[in-house]
């Protein structure tokens, strides 16, 4: 895990979420610029749900020989 990371909630606290993991700062954008709260809502912990999204699995493939501290702007969701 880099310097610079986040905390997240699986399950989004507006859906009454209380656990919290760490994740880069990175892939924490690219979780919220994929996922609505209500479909996180319906992943929570299932972390494999998220990798297995096409969008976030070529993220993941493209960040995944980056500097655990490397940042970049991610795209804005679309639908």
């Amino acid at each position: 895990m880099g310097a610079v990371t986040e905390w997240h909630h699986p399950v989004p606290k507006s859906r009454k979420g209380r656990d919290v993991v760490r994740v880069h700062a990175i892939c924490h954008q690219a979780i919220h610029a994929n996922f609505s709260n209500a479909e996180l809502h319906r992943i929570g912990l299932a972390v494999e749900r998220l990798r297995e999204h096409a969008q976030m699995a070529r993220f993941l493939a493209w960040v995944a020989n980056k500097d655990p501290d490397f940042h970049a702007r991610t795209a804005s969701r679309r639908r």
